[in-house]
């Protein structure tokens, strides 16, 4: 049923790492909306029951349309055009763009929780009043005690943290130098790549206190891009004659060589031992096309893998949520030409990341009636 608000409605909340990328993308292409709480009472009489769990974020359009999900939501815009598109014209630009939202959407959780929850007493303040903010103390501190249960799942244990935090600062420092350079991951306007790293580097690592001050005495153009890509518009008067489109000729800088480095080192072996484990997942249970990936909606993990991270032995669950976000690579790829896309697999061969690509496994996953399920070739 359509509401009469004629502006986009965004049901989030400002610690939220899912909602951050949603917001800055509405707020960078001037798109009008108003940002409500989950406990506004409209979250839980019209939006829960259409999207079948509590998940954020949701966007609500002026004629009722409901879109859940921060990539979703950008798509839905993307579609409609608007002016600053996230999506480079060049195809690598644009494969490399997916694969950097993946790590900054999935790979980067163990570093948003860490830092959030292992200092939780260094920044309790700061916590309990962001999560008491609209939803009162009380659910505040089950939900809470809720996010931090998940660190074990994640991979975050005392033989893990060293590593995460080693592979924070490298990033502050690679980022750093980038962004000395270049306002924006591929150039003068932020790209996909751009809105899956502010996820976590905005509403947990560039909020929450102590990794907040790490962020602005160890990197502070990475703070400012921060800044930059929670801003209306494009912020970026640091480079008046830069232009706001992406590099030419479907260029990398080479700034930028030292983040696919890392990501390369640190999303292997754990992506292959994921896929494989839904691999094996899929073989045994045969699911139907469209059956969901969980037996309830709100579950997003189907198991756990014994894998590692920088050489650190780990146990780490399996959300099949990451294919649905690597699986726009292998769809980008493919609308190019047999010999562009024998260009950018050899390109991405060349940064260690041709793997990324799950390529055709016999199924995918695909969301349908805002719930993951499995797609079967």
């Amino acid at each position: 049923m359509a509401q009469p608000d004629s502006v986009h409605r965004l049901y989030g909340v400002p610690h939220s790492l899912y909602t951050g990328i949603a917001r800055c993308y509405l707020r960078t292409q001037g798109i009008e909306y108003l940002e409500l709480p989950t406990g506004h009472p409209d979250f839980a009489s019209r939006i829960m029951p259409t999207i079948q769990r509590s998940i954020i974020p949701v966007l609500e359009t002026p004629a009722g349309e409901i879109v859940q999900d921060s990539l979703d939501i950008i798509d839905h815009f993307e579609n409609e055009g608007v002016r600053y598109s996230a999506y480079p014209q060049g195809l690598l630009q644009r494969v490399l763009g997916v694969i950097i939202a993946y790590y900054g959407t999935q790979a980067m959780l163990p570093h948003a929780m860490h830092y959030r929850w292992t200092y939780r007493d260094q920044q309790e303040g700061f916590l309990r009043d962001q999560f008491a903010a609209g939803i009162g103390p009380d659910m505040a501190d089950k939900i809470m005690s809720r996010m931090n249960s998940y660190l074990p799942q994640l991979g975050v244990t005392e033989r893990t943290i060293p590593e995460i935090e080693a592979s924070f600062e490298q990033l502050l420092d690679t980022l750093n130098s980038h962004f000395a350079e270049h306002p924006y991951l591929f150039g003068g306007r932020p790209s996909v790549a751009d809105y899956g790293l502010i996820g976590p580097l905005f509403a947990h690592l560039g909020r929450d206190p102590v990794p907040a001050n790490l962020m602005k005495t160890r990197a502070p153009k990475v703070f400012r891009w921060v800044e930059r890509m929670t801003a209306p518009g494009l912020d970026t008067p640091e480079f008046p004659d830069y232009g706001d489109d992406f590099l030419a000729d479907d260029a990398v800088p080479e700034t930028l060589e030292p983040l696919l480095q890392q990501i390369a080192d640190e999303i292997f072996p754990m992506l292959t031992d994921k896929l494989a484990f839904m691999d094996n997942l899929v073989a045994e249970h045969q699911p139907e096309d469209g059956q969901p990936v969980s037996p309830k909606p709100h579950q997003r993990y189907v198991g756990a893998v014994e894998t590692s991270f920088r050489g650190v032995p780990v146990q780490a669950g399996v959300q099949p949520y990451l294919l649905y976000v690597l699986r726009k690579a292998d769809d980008m790829l493919a609308e190019g030409s047999t010999q562009e896309q024998a260009r950018v697999r050899a390109a991405l061969a060349e940064r260690g990341l041709v793997d990324a690509l799950p390529g055709d496994r016999g199924y995918t996953v695909d969301r349908r009636n805002h719930i993951e399920v499995w797609q079967r070739a």
